[in-house]
């Protein structure tokens, strides 16, 4: 399919109601509203074409830049087109997930993670921290490192609540993957989770909580599935 293709196939997915629901959360124009679900149908076809990927994500439009995300090869891209992708995410979830997911699965994770998080611009330190956080629950506890995440942590537990909105969320979310993926630093994540208490994010004019961290790892233990790694982040 070529690009006017996809972008014709995704006007067609589109819902207002959709739409409505992602402006909510802060989306800007322009997109047409496709749920995830939806879109995922389009994900073999444009695998097949690399450049067409990139396209789509340089379009600006937030549905397609999400289904770049879905189809892209994360061990081809290079480290310039990932530090052009954090550049274009305008808003938290392109930045949260599609960059950080596909970043996570890159040959650059841990390196551009550590410069992301120190960024004075909050979404692309959103980025960096989601990076790292999804970065740990794929790669081997034996690859990573311990000392550099014991640091990370020690940050979020100094630092979390004076920070950037969003930076909150993905500090949060670090310590959860933390505790919940890499078993040598569990019981650490999880002092720090009881440290840090409630994080309190504004999340506009939508349902979406905060998890307490505390409470999150402990159903994770619960169910037994602790250091348990997933196959891959991007969904």
């Amino acid at each position: 399919m070529t690009f006017d293709e996809i972008m014709k196939a995704l006007e067609a997915m589109g819902s207002e109601q959709t739409k409505s629901t992602y402006l909510r959360h802060g989306a800007q124009e322009p997109f047409f509203g496709v749920k995830i679900g939806d879109m995922k149908k389009l994900v073999k076809e444009v695998k097949k074409d690399q450049e067409l990927v990139y396209k789509l994500y340089d379009s600006g439009n937030n549905d397609a830049m999400y289904l770049a995300g879905l189809t892209v090869d994360p061990k081809s891209i290079t480290k310039a087109t990932l530090e052009h992708w954090v550049q274009q995410a305008y808003w938290y979830s392109p930045a949260e997930y599609t960059v950080a997911n596909v970043t996570a699965e890159s040959s650059f994770a841990r390196e551009l993670a550590m410069e992301w998080i120190q960024s004075p611009e909050e979404l692309i330190a959103v980025a960096g921290w989601s990076t790292y956080a999804n970065y740990v629950t794929i790669a081997p506890d034996e690859q990573l490192d311990l000392t550099e995440i014991r640091m990370l942590l020690e940050q979020v537990r100094k630092t979390v609540h004076e920070e950037r909105n969003r930076v909150r969320y993905t500090m949060n979310t670090f310590v959860i993957c933390v505790a919940s993926y890499v078993l040598p630093l569990t019981e650490e994540a999880k002092a720090v989770a009881d440290a840090i208490g409630a994080v309190k994010v504004d999340v506009g004019n939508t349902a979406c909580k905060v998890p307490l961290a505390s409470e999150y790892i402990a159903k994770v233990e619960a169910r037994g599935t602790v250091g348990k790694k997933k196959k891959t982040c991007i969904c």
